[in-house]
């Protein structure tokens, strides 16, 4: 087979995921190519990956399907930390803690009970005024950029090759005849990708501010019915922590705003005052578009004359680093006509 055999297109956070589940499936990176207009180490509003939080938390929604997705990320992630060399490679674990406004579903609740590490029920007397369930765990950190960037490159060292090319049209992909596959990882881009043109697709729009804080090691968030507040530290960063946020539906604005930085600040702040034990240095702030999808990610298999085959792995909204490896194993199952058991 050829390297045109199979080609991803997209470089986020869910391309990659595919790149890997495909080579943990027996494919030959020889016949696999990535595709995609940016890759890791750009900075675009339109290239999600690198501006996320990057954490495993309870973000994601409470369908089953996702619940699974997130399950089979958080219990298998340690074989991907493995292969990028270990802790340093922009992956491992810190503790967290997440309060809810609101009561979390007793189904997710059943689910994070299953497999969380170190999982801890917090009683109601250390919940902050106006929350109603906390809880406390062991989760994963990501230093989104870096991981990214060492995530291709242990790809990269595998024999897959990466193009940077704009595709217009989904066809496009269809590098030469040698191509029979395309996974269709654009994310956001799918919004305007002609030939799959999904008007599902929309931005939840997020700004963080990105401070240096060596202090702080731990994961803090806290989520009500319209925001969410949160305190990631990016691990092995020279300590970076990612304060955030907002969930900004329908929002293509890539611009950042002052009132909004300063409304992060206090809430995280508020949230936890240990970050002010050092005067407050602001390394960055910035604002990226979660490709957020009505009905949820899209994982769907398409053939089309010659047996051509496009299958689709999108819409991960803001949970595509906890729930990505999941949704790979799903669209990747396609390819083989199987059922992977989550």
């Amino acid at each position: 087979m050829s390297q045109e055999s199979i080609v991803i297109v997209g470089a986020g956070i869910v391309g990659l995921y595919t790149a890997f589940s495909l080579l943990e499936k027996g494919v030959s990176p020889n016949e696999i190519t990535v595709v995609a207009q940016y890759l890791p180490g750009d900075q675009s509003t339109y290239y999600t990956s690198p501006w996320a939080g990057g954490n495993f938390s309870c973000i994601s929604p409470d369908d089953q399907t996702t619940i699974d997705y997130d399950k089979f990320t958080y219990t298998n992630i340690h074989k991907i930390q493995k292969k990028l060399g270990g802790a340093k490679c922009g992956l491992d674990n810190r503790p967290s803690t997440e309060y809810w406004d609101f009561q979390p579903s007793e189904r997710k609740l059943k689910s994070l009970k299953s497999y969380l590490v170190n999982m801890e029920i917090l009683p109601q007397e250390k919940l902050p005024d106006g929350a109603v369930y906390g809880i406390s765990y062991l989760t994963w950190n990501f230093d989104c950029p870096r991981f990214l960037e060492n995530f291709q490159n242990y790809l990269e060292s595998q024999g897959i090759v990466f193009i940077r090319k704009k595709l217009t049209h989904i066809s496009q992909a269809y590098l030469s005849s040698e191509t029979k596959t395309v996974f269709n990882c654009t994310g956001i881009g799918a919004h305007s990708l002609g030939g799959v043109n999904d008007t599902k697709v929309y931005p939840s729009r997020g700004q963080v501010v990105v401070i240096k804080a060596p202090h702080v090691q731990v994961n803090k968030l806290r989520w009500g019915k319209d925001y969410a507040t949160y305190i990631i530290p990016r691990p092995d960063s020279g300590g970076q922590v990612i304060l955030g946020g907002y969930l900004q539906k329908d929002n293509w604005i890539g611009d950042t705003f002052k009132y909004e930085t300063e409304s992060i600040i206090k809430r995280t702040t508020e949230l936890m005052p240990e970050i002010l034990e050092a005067p407050l240095e602001i390394i960055r702030i910035a604002a990226g578009l979660r490709p957020s999808r009505h009905g949820g990610v899209r994982i769907a298999k398409e053939v089309a004359e010659e047996q051509k085959v496009l299958i689709h792995n999108y819409g991960a909204s803001g949970y595509g680093y906890q729930a990505g490896y999941g949704m790979a194993n799903s669209a990747t199952d396609l390819l083989f006509k199987t059922k992977s058991k989550l």
